[in-house]
């Protein structure tokens, strides 16, 4: 049998696509004339081969639960459908469930049952064709059989009376009755199902008038389709039980897809544009498939890199001919040198990607400039707040008008003919354009404003947002190995800084997998004191400071908000302000199935007393490259201090934020030491007054952690005073001059760490059970950390081989991910991440030493 979706009427294709997306999927039918064709013998009502299968993929999906509601008796319904026991069944309208609803009748229940066999079997004695069917909770009498004077005695002598006995449940069906003892129904079981397994949409297909009171208890995203003639409640009908093969399977099709992700973009593939206000991510092939507003650590605008195309996109690309040939894949992508600014390339188009600059700080302006000499097709499928509310598009002359949205938004495309269609809850909009040599086409989509009226000329604005880029690198003072991928980390780092506020990402995305199709998905859209003082670093040691300054005055402006520095919290939204609750966004399936999607973090509540050390390095290598200090950077060094001098002996959360109980991390306590010590060194330097107990206090530090963190037995520095196991942030021990690398302990560190933690190209931050689930890949950090290692006891080869894998890794317009899996050699985790480029970053500049 040929099962062809297309076959279906186009609003139920709509409808089945629209409940593929809800976040628990109950899926629910009827057995004779829906799974199992009528037949004249029920006993061999035999379910159709293609319904069986496409009920068994379902019920093998997550979040997704499969039930069959028959009028059967369930012994029988379990022997004729043989059905996977991963499918629910449910017998006797309702009053019989295969598990977990197992229910012992009343003894009054199981008495009047009785009587009830004993009364229809005097009205059926000598009828031919009138068969009785006894079930646990119920008697059926069934008149298919008989002929048609025969049967409607029957059914007539049945309604006056035992019908009509107290406590009996009347059920009629197509040439059946049935006398149940208990209080049921079809809608009732799909009621009780839906309630067990947290369904939050049904879809319920059935042919008989028992059926109705299953599609009685429908209601909002839910879906009813109705088999065959006769009046229904049902919003949507079919033909036969080969139709109902066709709609599971349309829509097992369907809700896998959103589960799973679509062919999902390789991380490290993606390619980030920035403006310095807000980040988008464009896929291979110019998909626009990331962009949140009015920030970056807003609601996305276009998720479909978390929820594939129906959580939004902006797609260009070759048109398809005949609308069934596939679009060619691109000859490449890449970065204008120098630039953010993206070209995507087939054969006879080019697509020019960037953020505008100069504009109002509430609005994002997205310019896409589409030339060549063939026919391109754009689709525009923006969808607010993550694909929850609704939108409606409006064209007009100067272009399309989103409608629905909390911040105004356009795509200024005169001249475009539009054709908007709607999936039922979202409108899209899609075009065809001819184009032709010299004459591009310009789509603005402008976030934070109504204006459809014309702006400055493109290559005006094209220049300016290549200028600003361009003249920023030209004051950078770049290393020799590896120049232009450490001159694309410098602009990826920039990228992700915010020019109004000074926060500093660190990474672009939320979500991202640690492990494809695990729960180790975080929300990264954030700034962290860590990450931020460490990028901001890496820019000083390139020449450029105006990042360090804003983030240091964006960190003084979140330290007026609090009693004290000890009470600084990990990390802050770009605003500087706390981060609300950590939540799942449940419509979203997430990247190739890896799900929940978080918006947030819970990290924001930890206790991390590493991140002052990282701030005050920062503060050094500032003056060393300003020569001063300046008032306000020595106020937050002794903020700093402060900190330390107060909190430096309990345990905490440490570096990796893992979601368990706090411990003395070796990482913690060294930090500690480093901001103190780098305290005393820049008032040495720089004419400042040290507080007296700083030198003492860095001292006890130091001893502390070499007799506490050294492990004799391990023979190595481990991750926490309490136990044996490694940390590839340990090694800070003796990157940071704590204990001079040459000493025996730290080379050994070195060793250990090497042995336990590095796997081929990458190495892992920790191989211990962290209280999560899964896995996760190598961290690019870590692998820098080790090269690093490696030259400072002098194994420079194994130094220069590392490095050589960590830039092999990289995606071809540059970009690191945070973790790259060495066994299926694909990176992993939000990216770009800005860990991994300053990681790059440090160990081009060593090995250019």
């Amino acid at each position: 049998m040929a099962l062809t979706a297309e076959a279906l009427p186009a609003e139920l294709r709509r409808e089945i696509v629209q409940l593929a997306r809800t976040p628990r999927l109950l899926v629910a039918c009827d057995y004779d004339g829906t799974l199992a064709p009528i037949v004249a013998d029920p006993t061999q009502a035999k379910p159709l081969p293609e319904s069986v299968h496409a009920l068994r993929s379902l019920a093998a999906l997550p979040a997704t639960t499969t039930a069959v509601i028959s009028g059967r008796a369930l012994r029988d319904l379990a022997t004729l459908s043989r059905l996977p026991a991963e499918v629910y069944l449910v017998g006797s309208h309702g009053s019989e469930f295969d598990v977990g609803f197992v229910h012992e009748l009343e003894p009054e229940a199981t008495q009047l049952r009785t009587e009830l066999q004993i009364g229809l079997q005097d009205i059926v004695r000598g009828k031919d064709g009138v068969t009785l069917e006894a079930k646990p909770a119920s008697v059926a009498v069934h008149v298919r059989r008989a002929e048609p004077d025969v049967a409607g005695e029957v059914l007539e002598t049945v309604r006056t009376g035992p019908a009509k006995w107290d406590g009996v449940q009347v059920t009629e069906g197509k040439e059946v009755i049935e006398l149940a003892v208990v209080q049921t129904d079809k809608g009732n079981a799909l009621d009780t199902l839906r309630h067990q397994v947290g369904a939050t949409a049904a879809v319920f297909l059935g042919d008989d008038v028992t059926d109705e009171k299953a599609f009685a208890r429908l209601h909002g995203p839910d879906l009813g389709i109705k088999i065959g003639d006769g009046e229904t409640l049902a919003g949507y009908r079919i033909g036969d039980a080969a139709d109902v093969a066709t709609v599971l399977a349309f829509l097992m099709e369907e809700r896998r897809t959103w589960l799973y992700g679509e062919q999902a973009p390789p991380i490290e593939r993606l390619t980030m544009l920035s403006n310095e206000r807000t980040v988008g991510l464009l896929t291979p092939d110019a998909r626009l498939t990331w962009m949140c507003h009015p920030g970056p650590d807003s609601a996305a605008v276009f998720a479909d890199l978390l929820g594939g195309p129906g959580a939004g996109h902006f797609s260009i690309r070759p048109h398809g001919g005949n609308g069934t040939q596939r679009s060619p894949l691109p000859l490449g992508q890449r970065y204008v040198p120098n630039t953010m600014t993206v070209e995507t390339r087939w054969s006879r188009l080019l697509v020019t990607d960037y953020l505008a600059h100069g504009t109002d700080s509430h609005r994002t302006d997205l310019i896409r400039v589409i030339s060549g000499s063939t026919a391109a097709e754009v689709e525009f499928a923006p969808r607010p707040e993550f694909g929850q509310v609704p939108v409606r598009l409006t064209a007009e002359a100067g272009g399309l008008r989103v409608q629905g949205t909390a911040e105004p938004m356009v795509l200024y495309s005169p001249g475009v003919q539009w054709e908007i269609s709607s999936d039922g809850m979202h409108e899209s909009a899609h075009a065809v354009l001819e184009l032709s040599d010299g004459e591009p086409v310009v789509l603005e989509l402008r976030c934070g404003s109504d204006d459809l009226s014309p702006a400055r000329p493109e290559p005006e604005r094209r220049d300016e947002a290549d200028r600003y880029w361009s003249d920023w690198m030209k004051t950078l003072s770049l290393p020799e190995v590896e120049h232009d991928l450490v001159a694309r980390s410098a602009l990826t780092l920039r990228g992700l800084c915010n020019t109004d506020t000074g926060g500093i990402m660190a990474a672009a995305t939320t979500s991202l997998p640690e492990e494809i199709g695990g729960v180790r998905n975080w929300d990264y859209r954030y700034c962290w004191l860590r990450d931020g003082a460490m990028t901001a670093q890496a820019l000083v040691t390139l020449g450029s400071t105006d990042e360090a300054e804003a983030f240091l005055d964006w960190l003084h402006r979140v330290l007026e908000t609090l009693p004290g520095p000890e009470r600084l919290h990990p990390l802050y939204t770009l605003a500087g302000t706390s981060l609300g609750p950590e939540a799942v966004i449940d419509s979203l399936p997430g990247y190739a199935g890896s799900r929940p999607v978080r918006v947030g973090n819970l990290a924001d509540q930890q206790v991390q007393l590493d991140v002052f050390g990282p701030v005050v390095e920062l503060v050094a290598h500032l003056a060393q490259a300003t020569g001063r200090v300046r008032d306000v950077d020595w106020q937050l060094v002794t903020a700093m201090a402060s900190a330390v001098s107060q909190r430096w002996f309990e345990p905490d959360h440490g570096i990796w934020e893992e979601r368990d109980v706090p411990r003395h991390h070796v990482y913690s306590k060294v930090m500690c030491w480093v901001t103190l010590d780098r305290a005393v060194k820049i008032a040495e330097a720089y004419g400042r007054e040290a507080d007296p107990s700083w030198v003492p206090l860095r001292d006890q530090i130091s001893q502390d952690v070499v007799k506490n963190g050294w492990h004799p037995d391990v023979q190595a520095f481990t991750t926490a005073y309490e136990g044996s196991d490694l940390d590839a942030a340990s090694l800070h021990v003796g990157l940071s001059g704590l204990i001079d690398p040459s000493d025996e302990r730290f080379q050994a560190t070195v060793t250990a760490i090497e042995a336990e933690l590095r796997s081929g190209s990458t190495v892992y931050r920790y191989r211990r059970d962290d209280g999560l689930p899964g896995d996760e890949g190598g961290f690019h950090l870590c692998a820098a950390w080790l090269i690093e290692s490696y030259l400072l006891i002098g194994r420079r080869t194994e130094a220069e081989e590392l490095f050589q894998q960590i830039v092999d890794t990289a995606g071809p317009t540059g970009l690191l991910s945070e973790e790259y899996d060495p066994i299926a050699e694909r990176s992993l985790g939000n990216h770009p991440q800005a860990y991994s480029h300053l990681g790059l970053i440090r160990c081009a500049q060593l090995l250019s030493a």
